[in-house]
């Protein structure tokens, strides 16, 4: 009876290990497609992330947070985020003061028509665009880094996919060898038990 048990419990884990290697194969093809993505929509951008005296003009904590991307392609997720975070947002704070696309454009639609088609009123216009632009933009750096994160987390998973599918070939194997002994060592007490 025990003999049973353990072949029963064997080939459940033989059916969960293979159920790993599907899954892990699956996270990992979906882990190098998010990747290729990425890298592949990223570089379309032609984006060189900043240095020398684009850094400069920085605050300290955005200037240091891109120090160790400056110069190089905009390829990868990491590089998005602090591109959106550290220089398109630092930029977007200098130029309309800390306020956000919706106060701005809140400001320029209470204008009246003359005052929209003032100097000030068209500025504010201009600023309107220029936070719209850069909201759209670093929006769009931002799911690339999102999209770069679930990627990676893919990849994890497989990882862990993997290697709990080799553990369980690992104990299958040894729960079928402990099958057989007992099995073995059941016939030999039937054998040797009196009639």
């Amino acid at each position: 009876m025990r003999a049973v048990l353990d072949k029963l419990i064997s080939w459940t884990g033989l059916a969960l290990a293979v159920v790993l290697l599907i899954a892990g194969g699956l996270l990992t093809w979906a882990n190098m497609f998010i990747g290729d993505q990425v890298k592949d929509q990223l570089t379309m951008q032609d984006i060189t992330m900043p240095e020398g005296e684009a850094l400069a003009s920085l605050p300290e904590a955005d200037a240091s947070a891109l120090e160790k991307y400056a110069g190089s392609a905009l390829d990868s997720g990491p590089e998005a985020k602090a591109y959106a975070d550290h220089y398109i947002l630092a930029h977007m704070n200098a130029a309309s003061e800390g306020r956000t696309y919706q106060q701005v454009s809140s400001e320029f639609l209470a204008l009246d028509d003359e005052a929209k088609a003032s100097e000030e009123g068209q500025a504010l216009g201009g600023l309107r665009q220029t936070l719209f632009m850069g909201n759209t933009l670093r929006g769009l750096l931002l799911y690339g880094y999102a999209f770069a994160t679930i990627g990676t987390i893919a990849g994890y998973a497989a990882l862990a996919a993997f290697v709990g599918a080799f553990v369980l070939l690992a104990l299958v194997q040894l729960g079928l060898r402990h099958a057989r002994r007992t099995e073995t060592a059941e016939v030999r007490q039937a054998q040797l038990a009196p009639a």
